[in-house]
């Protein structure tokens, strides 16, 4: 179940009108910062990412399933679950404490390397360099047009510092 200030956040981002991606990126950082703290480890980034959006279509936020090109019908068919979940569904049987309690223990095993900077920053370059240029450029200017003018001013300020710190010397 996510925590109270998770589902708030999300339903913020949407009252802002952020993209379900960006409401759905509350409930991984929720799971980033279980992994940090303790809870639970997870065996890669890829794990943790995919367990907030699997708690983010549970809580309602509008992400559909993955295309077929991406991912596996296993895969899908339990991101449609997951989603109709969130939108009423009853489960179709229930949950056993054995099972959640092995999952649970399972997760407790693994390291929490999963959410360290190094590792998101490797999952973020290999995510980013399997998109084309045109397509990482309109997810930017989509962004954009959510911030609004103080934010993009942010933004503008963060990408100078960047562009001064990688200049040629």
């Amino acid at each position: 179940m996510p925590e109270k200030q998770t589902l708030a956040r999300a339903r913020a981002d949407k009252r802002r009108g952020k993209a379900a991606s960006t409401q759905a990126g509350e409930f991984i950082k929720e799971e980033m910062d279980h992994i940090r703290e303790g809870v639970h480890g997870a065996r890669s980034p890829k794990q943790a990412i995919a367990i907030g959006l699997s708690k983010a279509r549970r809580a309602g936020v509008e992400l559909p399933p993955p295309s077929a090109e991406k991912t596996s019908a296993t895969t899908r068919k339990r991101a449609a679950r997951d989603w109709a979940r969130g939108h009423g569904a009853p489960a179709k049987r229930a949950a056993t404490p054995k099972r959640s309690r092995a999952s649970i223990n399972a997760l407790k095993r693994e390291s929490s390397e999963a959410a360290s900077p190094e590792s998101l920053a490797r999952q973020g370059r290999e995510s980013a360099a399997a998109r084309s240029p045109q397509d990482r450029r309109r997810s930017a200017r989509a962004a954009a047009r959510t911030k609004g003018p103080a934010g993009r001013a942010a933004s503008a300020r963060r990408a100078a510092k960047t562009r001064k710190l990688h200049a040629p010397a």
